[in-house]
C-alpha cells in the first residue's frame, strides 16, 4: 500500500523542533525544506550564525541532536542534510533580509530606481521592513538606497 505524504504537514511538525535545536547551538535555520527527488525524500536544513561560520562539526552535532526525534515525526524513509546556506546564497524568503542584516548582497530590481539606470546593486543590508522595503548601503558611491519590496526581483549574498 502506497503511503501518501503531506510534506507541508511534516514541515509544520518538524519546524519547531528544528528551530529550538538550532537555537540551543546558537544558530538560525535560514531554510527548512522537505522534498522528494528521484523517488527519495530529503529533509534539508540550512543553518546560519551571526557570530561565526558554520563548521562540519556544527552540522554533525545538530544532525545527531535531531535525528531520533525526527524519525518519530516523519513516517517515511528520508535523508537528513544539514549545512550552511553557502557564500552566495540566493534569498528565498523576505526574512533572510533580516537574518543577513549587515552582510553584503547583490540585489536585482524589476525596474530601475528613479534617477538610476542600473537594475543591479551591490551593497550592505542596513535594514529591512515589509512595508518600507530594503535599506541598502551601496558600495560604488556610498549612498543609502531605499528599495521598495515590490521592486526586488531577486537578491543573493555577495562575496568580493
Amino acid at each position: 500500500m502506497k503511503h501518501e505524504i503531506n510534506r507541508h504537514e511534516i514541515l509544520e511538525k518538524v519546524t519547531p523542533l528544528i528551530e529550538n535545536t538550532a537555537m540551543r547551538f546558537g544558530f538560525v535555520p535560514v531554510e527548512i525544506e522537505f522534498v522528494k527527488e528521484n523517488h527519495r525524500w530529503f529533509l534539508r536544513i540550512y543553518l546560519y550564525s551571526r557570530e561565526r561560520d558554520i563548521t562540519l562539526d556544527d552540522c554533525e552535532n545538530v544532525t545527531r541532536s535531531l535525528s531520533d526525534f525526527l524519525d518519530e515525526l516523519i513516517p517515511v524513509k528520508y535523508y537528513l542534510e544539514v549545512s550552511s546556506p553557502g557564500l552566495e546564497r540566493k534569498f528565498k524568503s523576505e526574512k533572510e533580509f533580516l537574518i543577513f542584516k549587515g552582510r553584503r548582497i547583490s540585489v536585482k530590481l524589476k525596474q530601475p530606481l528613479e534617477g538610476e539606470e542600473e537594475k543591479i546593486f551591490k551593497g550592505e543590508i542596513l535594514d529591512y521592513d515589509t512595508n518600507e522595503g530594503l535599506k541598502l548601503f551601496r558600495f560604488d558611491d556610498g549612498q543609502e538606497l531605499l528599495i521598495p519590496r515590490s521592486n526586488i526581483q531577486s537578491a543573493k549574498l555577495y562575496m568580493d
